[in-house]
C-alpha cells in the first residue's frame, strides 16, 4: 500500500520549545523534499520504498534547524527531541502494515521563525534505506555513451568501477570520500609490529588486506591508464583514476619498510571470515605478515615491483617527486625478488588458504618487463626473455601473468616466437579452441569468478590488438566478453549498472544497515537487497550453463573482489578508446 500525501484527516501537531547548541542524534537517511515556503512556515514530504515486511513503523524526521510546530496527516507525532530538530512519527492504526514494494509517503507542514527553508532527512526504525548517490558533473547517464555510438555507456562503467575501489578503502578516509556508508577503519593496522600499515584496499567482501592480489590489481589498473589514458580523460575520470591507484601505492610505500622487507598481509582470514559486520567496527586481532631475506617471496615482491613501476610511469609527469619514490621502491623490490627467490606462501601459511602462489616464473618475467619499461636497460629485457613461458596461457589472474607477458615481450622485441605465443593463447581461448563456452557466449574458464577470467583475457586481447596482432578479430572477441558482463544476456553483472543487476552481493559492508542498527551473520541469508548499492562492482559470474543465483551467501558466483574489476575496467577503457 502507498500512503496518500493528501489523506483528509485531522493533522497531528505538537508545540515545542526551541533549544540551541544541540544536534540531532540521527544524522543519516533519505533526504526530504522541502517545497513551498513562506514567513513562518514551509511544506515538505518524503516517500520511502519499503524494503522489508513491517507490522508497524516509526519515522525519525530530522531538521538542521529547530521548529516550533510540525503538522502531519497520515502519522501520529509521538515525540520530539533535540529542542525541535527531531520529530518521531508513528503509523496510524490503519497504515502500520506495509509490504516490500510499498512506499511510506508522508506530507507535513513545518512552522518556525522567519522565512526558513531547512534541510531534513528521514529514517525508518528497523528498516534502513539508502540515499541515492549524488552524481557529480562527471556523470554521463547510464544507457548510452556520451559519443552515442556504443551499445553500452562505457563512461558510466568506468566511473562506477572506480567508485567500487573507493568502497574498498581501508584506513583514514579523505575529506572528499564519495561513499557515504563508509568511514575510517583499520586504523590500528600494523600496530602489532610497530609499523603504520593503515590504508590500502580490503580484498573482497571481507576485510583482509592481501598484498598479492592488491599489487596485481594496482599494476593492471595502472597499465590500463597508461595504455588508454585518453579514455579516462574523455569520460572525465582521469583525476579519480589517479586517486584510485594512488591509494594502494601509498599503502605499499608504508609496507615496504626496507629493501629486503615487505609486509604482504594484514588480517587473519579465519578470524575475519568469522565476522560479518562493518569494517569500522572490527575488534578481532589483525596480525601483520611480511617477507624478508630469510622468508622470501619473489612472486609478491615481483608483483609489488610491477605496481610501483606502473605507478612511476603514470605519475612521472603529474608528480615527479612521488614518481621517483615509486621508482626507487620498484628497483629495490626487484633486486629483493631476484636475489632471494621463493614463493611467499611457502612461509606465510596465513595466505596459503586464500591466495596460494602457484609459481614465481610469471612474476619474475612480469617484473623484469616493467623494469625495462621504466629504465630502458636491455639487461631487464634479457632477464624477462629468460623467464618466458611458451604455449597457450591458462588465463590471466592475480597468480598468472603469462598471457600479458607474451604480449609485452612481443611489443618490446617484435620477435615471432612471442607473437606466435599470443596467437596460440587466443586460439586456445576463442570459439573452436579448448576453453568451454556457455550457451550465451561466455568464455568459461572456472566456476569461481568466471567473469574475472573472460574479462582479464579481454584486456589482454585488446592490448595485443593495439600491437598489431589480429586487431579486428581480437577486439570483436573482447567486446563480446565484456558485453556479456554488461547485460547482453538480460542481466548486468555490474552492480548499479543497467536496469537489472545483482542486489545481494557477498559483501559485508554493503549489506549492513546504517549504524547504530546492528549487523550480524543473520544478514547473510536475508532475501532483501543489500542496504547499500556497491556501485561498479563486478560479481563473480555465472556457471557453465549461464545459471546464476543472486544470493548473498553465494560467494562463488556473487562475491566481488578488487582483482575482478581491474582488467575488466581496463578492457572497458580500451573499448571506449577505440570509439573516441
Amino acid at each position: 500500500m502507498t500512503l496518500s500525501n493528501t489523506e483528509s484527516t485531522t493533522p497531528s501537531s505538537v508545540t515545542v520549545t526551541p533549544a540551541t547548541g544541540t544536534k540531532a542524534t540521527i544524522n543519516t537517511g533519505i533526504k526530504v523534499t522541502i517545497g513551498h515556503h513562506w514567513s513562518g512556515g514551509f511544506k515538505g514530504d518524503f516517500c520511502i520504498p519499503v524494503s522489508q515486511e513491517l507490522k508497524a513503523w516509526k519515522a525519525h524526521l530530522v531538521f538542521d534547524v529547530s521548529l516550533s510546530t510540525l503538522e502531519v496527516w497520515v502519522a501520529d507525532l509521538v515525540e520530539t527531541k533535540q529542542g525541535g530538530k527531531e520529530f518521531v512519527l508513528a503509523n496510524k492504526p490503519w497504515n502500520g502494515v506495509e509490504h516490500v514494494g510499498d512506499k511510506i509517503c508522508v506530507a507535513f507542514l513545518g512552522h518556525g521563525e522567519g522565512d526558513i527553508t531547512p534541510t531534513a532527512t528521514v529514517t525508518i526504525e528497523g528498516m534502513v534505506v539508502t540515499q541515492p548517490p549524488t552524481f557529480g558533473p562527471d556523470y554521463t547517464g547510464t544507457s548510452r555513451s556520451a559519443q552515442d555510438c556504443t551499445k553500452y555507456n562505457y563512461d558510466d562503467v568506468l566511473r562506477k568501477s572506480i567508485l567500487f575501489y573507493e568502497a574498498q578503502r581501508s584506513g583514514k578516509l579523505p575529506a572528499n570520500n564519495r561513499i557515504p556508508w563508509r568511514g575510517d577503519s583499520g586504523l590500528k593496522d600494523g600496530s602489532d609490529v610497530g609499523v603504520d600499515l593503515t590504508g590500502g584496499w580490503y580484498d573482497a567482501g571481507d576485510h583482509v588486506k592481501f598484498g598479492f592480489p592488491m599489487a596485481y590489481s594496482t599494476a593492471i589498473l595502472a597499465l590500463g591508464l597508461l595504455q588508454w589514458g585518453d579514455a579516462y580523460k574523455a569520460s572525465k575520470q582521469e583525476d579519480h583514476m589517479y586517486d584510485c591507484i594512488k591509494w594502494p601505492l601509498d599503502y605499499f610505500l608504508k609496507a615496504h619498510v626496507s629493501k629486503y622487507e615487505l609486509y604482504v598481509q594484514v588480517g587473519d582470514g579465519g578470524a575475519d571470515h568469522g565476522f560479518w559486520g562493518r569494517p569500522e567496527e572490527m575488534k578481532m586481532r589483525r596480525p601483520s605478515y611480511k617477507i624478508d631475506a630469510s622468508h622470501p617471496g619473489s612472486d609478491v615482491a615481483g608483483e609489488t615491483c610491477a605496481a610501483f613501476a606502473a605507478g612511476y610511469l603514470a605519475f612521472k609527469e603529474r608528480d615527479p617527486k612521488y614518481a621517483a619514490q615509486l621508482k626507487q621502491h620498484a628497483m629495490d623490490l626487484y633486486d629483493f625478488g631476484m636475489k632471494h627467490q621463493g614463493r611467499y606462501t611457502d612461509t606465510i601459511s596465513a595466505a596459503s588458504g586464500y591466495y596460494r602462489s602457484g609459481n614465481m616464473t610469471d612474476e619474475l618475467c612480469w617484473s623484469s618487463l616493467w623494469m625495462y619499461a621504466i629504465t630502458n636497460e636491455t639487461k631487464y629485457l634479457t632477464e624477462a626473455e629468460k623467464w618466458f613461458q611458451p604455449g597457450p596461457s591458462w588465463g590471466m589472474s592475480w597468480d598468472d601473468t603469462q598471457a600479458i607477458n607474451q604480449v609485452l615481450l612481443y611489443k618490446y622485441t617484435k620477435k615471432d616466437i612471442y607473437r606466435q605465443a599470443v596467437i596460440d593463447t587466443f586460439n586456445y581461448w576463442m570459439p573452436g579452441g579448448t576453453i568451454k563456452y556457455t550457451p550465451k557466449g561466455l568464455a568459461w574458464r572456472l566456476e569461481w569468478g568466471s567473469l574475472r577470467y573472460s574479462s582479464n583475457m579481454a584486456m589482454v586481447a585488446l592490448i595485443a590488438a593495439e600491437n598489431g596482432i589480429n586487431p579486428e578479430k581480437y577486439r570483436k572477441w573482447a567486446m563480446s566478453q565484456i558485453h556479456y558482463a554488461l547485460g547482453d544476456t538480460g542481466l548486468s553483472y555490474v552492480i548499479g549498472f543497467g536496469d537489472k543487476y545483482p542486489l545481494r552481493p557477498h559483501h559485508r559492508s554493503a549489506s549492513c544497515p546504517w549504524p547504530p542498527a546492528p549487523c550480524s551473520p543473520n544478514v547473510v541469508h536475508r532475501p532483501q537487497a543489500s542496504v547499500h548499492t556497491l556501485y561498479g562492482a563486478l560479481v563473480g559470474g555465472p556457471g557453465s550453463g549461464d545459471q546464476y543465483k543472486d544470493e548473498r551467501g553465494n560467494y562463488v558466483n556473487n562475491e566481488v573482489a578488487t582483482d575482478y574489476n581491474a582488467a575488466f575496467q581496463g578492457a572497458v577503457a580500451g573499448m571506449l578508446y577505440y570509439f573516441l
